[in-house]
């Protein structure tokens, strides 16, 4: 390197240095603790003492856990393809050409804005079993509806429920999507006399396949990882007969209730890992389906 060379990279790594030193400090390290701490006995004001992979094979009796990972997976296998179907279906309906079109955009997308808590709290009220304005509502029908809130059978169904109304992220990216599907190919099938339904499986889904399985991907880490909603709901205990206890939940207590910080470690590995089975999962059994116009 020259002089110059070298004076403008000492330049660049000073002023990437914060974001540097910020990564190595909050990120790395803490991951790599993370490893280490879930083989051993640990708290966070005590000294780590080394077990081995005795919490991993405490969660093989861990009635808890097994509860907690079969609740998890149960609301993602629901929710995640709900949630891709009824915000691409919005996002389809969005595209179409009709009066105030950026305002109802914008009504559908503005749930998603609204912080978690809040929106645990507006929920809370809407699925009350007694004042709650959805029971309001199928009362209305002539439909007596369940206390949703203090009934196992309900607890998991109303987070899903939930769910549903803050999908306005991935219908945006879905609407996005939609408007780069070239109009040439549309106008080509209905020469050919291609109805709604076919140009819509045949043309508009091959086209945004990319932005599904990305909001596939994203619903899959998002699902698992469910936290806020089901704590403030519910509670640590998870409500009825800890029908809504969550992995994420359970993990937290763990750690900051119970104070057993390498049990929690070895939790959050456990999600990483199946986080990563999942995705891989994903992507192997989409990759066929997925157009990329590059290829």
């Amino acid at each position: 390197m020259t002089r110059g060379e070298r004076r403008t990279l000492f330049i660049g790594l000073a002023f990437i240095s914060p974001w540097i030193m910020g990564f190595l400090l909050m990120t790395l390290y803490p991951v790599l603790a993370t490893i280490y701490y879930s083989f051993c006995d640990y708290a966070l004001l005590s000294e780590p003492i080394w077990i081995g992979t005795l919490n991993y094979r405490d969660m093989a009796t861990d009635q808890v856990f097994w509860q907690s990972l079969s609740n998890t997976i149960y609301y993602a296998a629901i929710a995640i393809p709900v949630g891709l179907l009824v915000s691409f279906l919005i996002a389809v309906m969005l595209n179409q050409a009709f009066i105030a079109r950026s305002a109802f955009r914008t009504i559908y997308f503005l749930p998603s804005m609204v912080p978690f808590v809040a929106v645990a709290m507006i929920w809370l009220w809407v699925f009350h079993g007694q004042f709650g304005l959805l029971n309001y509502a199928l009362e209305r029908i002539g439909l007596q509806g369940p206390n949703w809130l203090a009934d196992e059978r309900y607890t998991k169904p109303a987070l899903i429920i939930m769910s549903i109304w803050s999908i306005g992220g991935a219908m945006v990216i879905c609407l996005a999507a939609l408007q780069d599907v070239p109009r040439q190919l549309y106008e080509s099938a209905q020469l050919d006399g291609a109805s709604f339904m076919r140009q819509l499986w045949h043309i508009t889904v091959p086209m945004i396949s990319p932005v599904l399985y990305f909001n596939l991907i994203m619903g899959i880490i998002g699902s698992l990882q469910l936290f806020v909603q089901p704590f403030i709901m519910f509670g640590s205990d998870g409500g009825p007969n800890r029908s809504a206890l969550f992995y994420a939940v359970y993990l937290y207590e763990n750690a900051f209730s119970y104070g057993n910080m390498g049990y929690a470690c070895a939790l959050a590995w456990v999600l990483f890992m199946l986080i990563v089975a999942l995705t891989w999962v994903a992507t192997r059994t989409t990759r066929k389906r997925i157009y990329y116009a590059g290829e």
